[in-house]
């Protein structure tokens, strides 16, 4: 009898994860597709001049004004916020307690890790994916979501980042959102099944592309960004079938060079 209430409990547990599985892959939200173009703007006036079929910009410092005239223009949207950091600028800053603060982000200014096993930040990041459908965001980027490979000022492990960051998926799709994977590449294959494209950073620069094709083999866009403008005519030649950008670190549209 126990035997047999053992093989039914592991029946019902990987049904369960499949009809999840199911539930992700029936998406019907946007689902930007391996040829994808792409415009990555997150400071300055945004230059909605770019004939792309994507623009990312930043959730905070964009008008619904300008999100709609991106929109009107045929272009979809993707609104960036931080989900891993507290940010001392942001319109939301004094929602975050002390206690979820952990250490500060090496090279960036105001920004400290986040005890991304809080419910409060949990709460936070659900306002955000919220504000990004009510603005008329397409799809959401949240970065800093690898925070447990960082000196964060918390015990965090692999499997608080996996939670974190499948939350933040079902969060975005609950609300007929696109989301993307940024960066956290050791994950990258628990977690592909839940994201809907992936946007990666230098994976050139540190021979890291080849993890990222999972997302090519299901035609899902990798949106990859490199800082080396010298080395553009190598990378491109060896795209990976990337959207590749090569762009100011400021990410101002002060030069924006493409491979497509």
């Amino acid at each position: 009898m126990k035997r047999f209430l053992v093989i039914l409990f592991l029946s019902i547990f990987t049904s369960a994860c499949s009809q999840d599985k199911v539930e992700v892959s029936d998406k019907s939200w946007y689902k930007p597709n391996s040829k994808t173009t792409w415009q990555w703007q997150l400071t300055g006036k945004i230059n909605t001049n770019h004939d792309v079929k994507l623009y990312d910009i930043d959730l905070f410092d964009t008008s619904k004004e300008t999100i709609a005239e991106l929109k009107n223009s045929g272009k979809k949207v993707i609104c960036y916020f931080s989900a891993g950091s507290f940010e001392d600028w942001r319109d939301d800053k004094d929602e975050f307690p002390s206690s979820v603060k952990g250490s500060n982000l090496d090279g960036w200014a105001g920004e400290k890790w986040l005890d991304i096993r809080s419910s409060k930040v949990k709460e936070i990041m659900s306002k955000r994916i919220k504000l990004a459908k009510d603005k008329g965001c397409d799809g959401v980027e949240p970065d800093n979501v690898d925070g447990y490979t960082n000196e964060s000022g918390f015990d965090l492990n692999a499997k608080d980042q996996i939670d974190f960051n499948i939350f933040l998926a079902q969060e975005a799709h609950k609300l007929g959102l696109s989301i993307g994977l940024k960066n956290d590449l050791d994950q990258i294959a628990e977690l592909e099944p839940y994201f809907d494209f992936a946007l990666n950073e230098s994976c050139h620069k540190y021979d890291e592309c080849s993890e990222l094709k999972i997302f090519i083999d299901h035609n899902k866009a990798v949106l990859n960004a490199e800082y080396e403008v010298d080395k553009k005519d190598e990378y491109c030649s060896n795209s990976f079938g990337f959207s590749m950008l090569f762009l100011p670190r400021e990410l101002n549209d002060s030069f924006r060079y493409s491979c497509n």
